[in-house]
């Protein structure tokens, strides 16, 4: 404040509810209550209606009461709910001369001001250290719908239905509550499926090629077997990556030649700049899982991260055999129809 308004400025250098805003900010950036519309237009409206009291009612106690009630309607109306921004309100009627004095000043320079240097400052805080700030809505997968059996049970506009009925804000984002809730009903559903393990599910005839693997080795590979994805392990048949149809055509490791007119050039152009090798295009972020997992845990790690090709690892975390999408849908119906037959 002094170094945008001057020393002589006589504004209050800081508000005390701003406290209760760094709270919100810095230690719940998920909730709705701490977003930058809450506590800009909280802060700003509960300060503009605390000084329109203050200058109406000579009763400090009744303008107090009248300012927090009016505070919270307004930030009601606006959607902008910020429990801090109701001691705004009080501090514009109870914060003695030196706020009196600034009159509708109050809303800009002491509020309006530290209310987005706070948010600045949280902005930065959360950027810095790898948090989700402002709050954006996290969907519960990557464009993959979750199974017809988990969204049977409700939908968004039941769920906006649900909390429009109950008449109270409800502290957590309802994108938040909605993945969260489809995420309770994606287990419940998988909890079902307790009994097949990872190898009871698993391809065990795979071929696996190592990161010195040329990649149009690799992609021979992948055309003679028909799959889509080969795992890159190193000599104790650790894995180390994965390489897929997309990773080598989008790296157009076999089609360098591609823009040279005749098959003369190509071949030369091949002959002098090999195909890069299968460690070069990789990815090393492999997600795997162990031999005896449950196949209720690739549920979601299907249905929410968007694999489609899970390695297995057995006891010793070596290459043991990999799932598809295809597997573990197998999987799920070899359990269902063995639990149908069991009930009859």
């Amino acid at each position: 404040m002094h170094v945008l308004l001057g020393p002589a400025a006589n504004i209050p250098l800081l508000v005390a509810p701003m406290g209760a805003s760094a709270v919100l900010l810095f230690a719940v950036p998920a909730s709705p209550l701490a977003q930058p519309w809450s506590i800009i237009g909280g802060n700003i409206v509960s300060a503009t209606v605390g000084v329109a009291c203050a200058s109406w009612i000579a009763d400090p106690v009744g303008a107090a009461a009248l300012a927090v009630a009016l505070a919270i309607c307004a930030m009601f109306a606006l959607r902008c709910v910020h429990p801090p921004s109701g001691a705004v309100a009080l501090t514009a009627v109870l914060g003695g001369p030196a706020v009196h004095a600034l009159g509708y000043r109050f809303v800009a320079e002491p509020i309006a001001i530290q209310s987005v240097a706070l948010l600045c400052a949280a902005i930065a805080y959360h950027a810095a250290t790898g948090h989700r700030y402002p709050h954006v809505a996290q969907s519960s997968g990557k464009g993959t719908a979750a199974p017809a059996a988990a969204n049977e049970g409700f939908t968004r506009a039941d769920l906006e239905s649900v909390l429009s009925r109950r008449g109270e804000l409800l502290d957590i984002d309802t994108d938040d509550l909605e993945s969260l809730l489809r995420d309770v009903q994606l287990q419940a559903y998988a909890r079902t499926f307790n009994e097949l393990t990872c190898a009871d599910i698993m391809s065990r005839s795979l071929v696996a090629v190592s990161a010195t693997t040329r990649a149009s080795a690799a992609w021979s590979l992948l055309k003679q077997r028909r799959i889509k994805a080969l795992p890159v392990t190193d000599e104790r048949q650790h894995v180390i990556g994965i390489v897929t149809r997309a990773d080598l055509v989008d790296k157009r490791a076999l089609t360098k030649g591609a823009g040279l007119s005749s098959p003369v050039q190509r071949w030369f152009r091949r002959s002098i700049t090999p195909a890069p090798l299968v460690g070069a295009l990789m990815n090393v972020d492999v997600h795997t899982v162990g031999a005896t997992t449950p196949i209720v845990e690739l549920v979601p790690v299907f249905a929410n991260y968007g694999h489609h090709h899970i390695p297995v690892l057995d006891s010793n975390q070596r290459l043991a055999g990999m799932i598809t999408q295809a597997d573990l849908i197998a999987g799920l119906y070899r359990q269902a129809y063995a639990q149908q037959r069991r009930a009859a």
